[in-house]
Order: C-alpha cells, then sequence, then structure tokens
C-alpha cells in the first residue's frame, strides 16, 4: 500500500518484477525477446539483457538488478528495473497484437500486463530521479 514515489513502494515494486520473473521465466524470455527487437530505445542495453536472454539469464539479471539496489548506486537500480519493465511492456503489447485475431483473452491478458508494467516503469523512474535529489523517503 505504499505510494510508488516513496522507497517502500519502489522496494516493492523492483520486488514484484523479481518475483513474476522467477514465477514464469519462459514468458519473461519471450516478453524481453520481443520487446528488445520492437523496441527502438536504449532501454534493452540499459536493463541488460543477454542477447538472446533465455529464461534462466533473465532470472540471473533480476536477481542482480536486486542485488545492485543494495550493493551499489539504488538510482541505477531503479533505472535498470524501469529499463527492463519497458522492453517487457514492449513485448507484451506486440504480442498482444499478434493473438487480437485468434485469441483474444489472450491479447486482452497480454495487454494488461502491457499497461502495468509500463506503469511500474515509470513510477520506479520516478522513484530514480527522487532517489538522487534525496526526496525518496
Amino acid at each position: 500500500r505504499s505510494p510508488a514515489k516513496s522507497l517502500p513502494g519502489a522496494l516493492w515494486r523492483m520486488y514484484l518484477i523479481q518475483l513474476s520473473i522467477h514465477d514464469d521465466p519462459q514468458t519473461a524470455a519471450l516478453l524481453n525477446e520481443r520487446g528488445r527487437i520492437e523496441l527502438a530505445s536504449s532501454d534493452p542495453i540499459v536493463a541488460g539483457a543477454p542477447v538472446p536472454a533465455g529464461p534462466e539469464e533473465l532470472v540471473a539479471l533480476v536477481d542482480t538488478i536486486l542485488r545492485g539496489a543494495f550493493t551499489g548506486d539504488f538510482a541505477v537500480a531503479l533505472d535498470r528495473t524501469a529499463a527492463f519493465c519497458r522492453v517487457q511492456a514492449s513485448g507484451a503489447t506486440h504480442l498482444a497484437d499478434d493473438y487480437e485475431a485468434t485469441e483474444p483473452e489472450r491479447s486482452t491478458a497480454l495487454t494488461s500486463r502491457a499497461a502495468r508494467l509500463a506503469s511500474f516503469a515509470e513510477e520506479l523512474a520516478t522513484a530514480s530521479r527522487l532517489w538522487r535529489r534525496g526526496e525518496l523517503i
């Protein structure tokens, strides 16, 4: 219940991303690959996933990012997690488009997932800026 613009809220969102990758690394790998291909930004590089990134590599990546939150620059961990969320959201959006005509329920689920990931990305990027200014409490 912590707001996104708070330290507990940012940590909770990062934990939820980690949990979602651990729960379904195959889907995460699929979304990552599709998002990496479709997204025209530096986000795949900032997130730091290997190319190609299989399920095991994504689990290792998300665990590394979260370890970085506690051993390195927290703002960098927030930025990397936000970038990862944008890549995943792009992948989910494009897969939703693929399934729209043949599997509308799956398309809807992927669209909802993309919206949630995009929201997390925005919130984590905001938290990073607040952390750098010393205002994330």
